[in-house]
């Protein structure tokens, strides 16, 4: 298994249960952004990159051929904080990569 490195994303992985859990803490977060409700909200793939805690590129799946990148920011323990809805973009494809953004 891959895992993140210092300065830049991994490869792409397999979603994780792991995944899904932080994909499902920051859904409200994007429909509250997009102004709609996902009828799905499957993490199928992600990213990660260690920083001063961790950031996530994760593939959502919404829809049947429907997909969103997120990005995700996930705080270092002993701070405390949610996870947090960094950026995400709509209107993604199964096949689309996952890249920075």
């Amino acid at each position: 298994m891959l895992g993140p490195k210092v300065g830049g994303f991994s490869e792409t992985q397999a979603a994780t249960a792991k995944t899904q859990a932080i994909a499902d803490q920051v859904k409200s977060q994007l429909e509250e952004k997009v102004q709609k409700k996902f009828p799905m909200f499957k993490a199928v793939a992600f990213r990660s990159q260690v920083v001063a805690g961790m950031n996530y590129l994760i593939k959502v799946q919404v829809d049947e051929d429907d997909f969103v990148h997120i990005r995700v920011f996930e705080s270092l323990p002993h701070e405390s904080k949610p996870v947090a809805l960094t950026s995400y973009q709509t209107n993604k494809g199964r096949h689309d990569e996952l890249a920075d953004f």
